[in-house]
């Protein structure tokens, strides 16, 4: 009649011992932890629901038979093979044994395993829990650090979490689960052929996997699908009819036919990034037509040479990113300001192009209904100069009611004219060396402006009454700086050659000024902050060096 045994720490029991245990069939509970002559446990016990084995040095061979068990508890036993387990009430199953080579399991309701660190497992596991395997309800499958593993091929109707984290050695995946929703793979960066094919992810994220060349998915409910980093991927079947999101930046071997073939089947796509992809080509531009509902596509760092597929096509585009395309010619950008392509674009980077400085000045004076642009590093960005030709502006007081209310209700044929800028760009622009924008630019929209690293900027005059960011850090040949913004809370001057009179008199202006940036300034002393507080009582934070000038 014994329902519970403990026999931790009896260092003398052995294999013997376990042979009389098997006749006590009312046995529930059974603790062996730290029986450090025991090799092997082998009993059919009907009503047995709890095992624990830990510490136990020499255990090498776990075979186990009971309808009622519901716990099992193997740690530490350093020198176990072989589990052999029948169960029909286990549900969750975590074993950590490095040297684990044999597993089988006969459990209808288990749930959930964890084997992590069975780092000896070989890839005859997948037989373990593909159907017919013997877990019928298996749902969480942990298998990371498995470092023996190194082609996987499960096939399972109930399995929705698998992880492989840290799984280096696997080359081939191979996965049939259609109810597969969740999926782990950092650190398998050996995976050279994957197939899920069914399965139920929403999102998946492959750019991890750098060795990656022949790619299959089928998954019906697939949203997003990350590939960037996959350089040697070429060969690519995606049939993903609700993904919104494809993401195969760096995927240098991906070619026309891939692409074509990824839009016919997946005609949701509203984000495409092909980012230094540079085999794709016309054909592959042209089927973009397939995806009607495309906003955002980015050709950074590619060989295009003509984006005219792009304006016959992405009507609904919104986002466009053409950062060092330089082998785009001076009239590539034509139909955006000349024949009204892409009305509904609203964020454009040109960043490290080579567009020549004409083609510049009408794509910011004619494509008025950009709300981001981005030229960083345009060699060919010269001033920017949005005033007179004839005269320069007289800045407005910002103080003077009626002036703001002239700016801020400005009669309805005007503002139709109006800048829809918010953002601009221009980091890193060697031949700048003046930005004026007054009123009659009309960028009453503009609340972001970065001239960093332009180091041949001596002058701005900004007339900006929604601006709130202005960085001109690192613009160390910057000398004059007029400010009429009163909404402007952060201003970034590091490292610029200013005089420190400049800047009281540019600050002042500023009435909502908050942060204030002068590290680095060696016309500043950091002794001085008590009258720049003084000039601009709205000041919140200071940055100066430690030193004075």
């Amino acid at each position: 009649m014994l329902k519970v045994l403990k026999l931790d720490n009896c260092e003398g029991i052995t294999l013997a011992s376990m042979a009389a245990i098997a006749y006590s069939y009312m046995l529930e509970e059974l603790e062996l932890d730290n029986c450090h002559m025991l090799t092997s446990v082998s009993l059919d016990l009907p009503r047995l629901q709890k095992i624990r084995l830990v510490h136990c040095r020499k255990f090498a061979d776990l075979n186990f038979q009971s309808s009622t068990l519901s716990s099992i508890t193997v740690s530490n036993c350093v020198a176990l093979r072989c589990i052999n387990i029948s169960s029909n009430a286990l549900q969750k199953l975590a074993l950590k044994t490095e040297n684990l080579t044999i597993l089988a399991l006969r459990c209808q309701g288990l749930q959930d395993v964890d084997l992590t660190d069975c780092a000896s497992l070989t890839n005859s596991i997948c037989n373990v829990f593909s159907d017919g395997g013997g877990c019928p309800m298996l749902k969480s499958l942990v298998l990371d650090n498995c470092e023996s593993l190194t082609a996987l091929q499960f096939s399972s109707t109930s399995l929705v979490s698998l992880s492989l984290v840290g799984c280096r050695d696997i080359s081939t995946l191979d996965l049939a689960c259609p109810c597969l929703e969740r999926i782990f793979l950092d650190g398998c960066d050996h995976l050279e052929r994957a197939s899920f094919c069914p399965v139920a992810l929403r999102s998946l994220n492959l750019g991890i996997c750098p060795k990656l060349n022949t790619l299959r998915i089928n998954a019906p409910d697939l949203v997003s699908l990350e590939l960037k980093g996959c350089g040697v991927l070429s060969d690519a079947t995606i049939n993903c009819p609700l993904l919104k999101s494809l993401d195969a930046s760096f995927c240098s071997q991906l070619k026309d036919d891939c692409l074509s073939a990824t839009t016919a089947s997946c005609s949701l796509i509203k984000s495409l990034i092909l980012m230094s992809s540079p085999s794709i080509g016309s054909d592959g531009l042209y089927s973009l037509c397939w995806l009607p509902n495309l906003t955002t596509l980015d050709f950074s760092y590619t060989f295009l040479i003509n984006l005219q597929p792009v304006f016959d096509t992405c009507f609904h585009l919104k986002v466009l990113k053409l950062q060092a395309c330089k082998y785009l010619s001076d009239s590539s950008l034509e139909p955006l300001y000349k024949e009204g392509a892409l009305r509904e674009l609203q964020d454009l980077d040109l960043s490290y192009g080579t567009l020549c400085q004409s083609a510049i000045e009408e794509l910011l004076a004619y494509c008025t209904h950009l709300t981001h642009l981005s030229l960083n590093g345009c060699i060919n960005m010269h001033d920017l100069n949005w005033g007179s030709v004839d005269s320069r502006f007289e800045f407005l007081s910002v103080h003077n009611g009626s002036t703001m209310f002239y700016f801020e209700n400005i009669n309805e044929p005007v503002k139709q004219g109006n800048r829809l800028l918010q953002n601009l760009n221009c980091i890193g622009c060697p031949n700048i060396r003046e930005v004026l924008i007054p009123p009659a630019a009309r960028c009453f929209h503009m609340s972001s402006l970065n001239l960093s690293l332009s180091t041949n900027l001596k002058e701005v005059n900004l007339v900006c009454f929604s601006l709130s960011f202005l960085n001109l850090s690192n613009c160390c040949s910057l000398e004059v700086l007029k400010l009429r913004c009163p909404r402007l809370t952060s201003l970034f001057l590091q490292s610029c050659n200013i005089e420190e009179e400049a800047v009281e008199s540019a600050i002042s202006q500023c009435s909502m000024l908050e942060t204030l940036d002068v590290r680095f300034c060696p016309k500043i002393c950091s002794t001085s902050m008590g009258r720049l507080r003084a000039v601009c009582p709205s000041l919140k934070r200071i940055f100066s060096s430690l030193s004075p000038a």
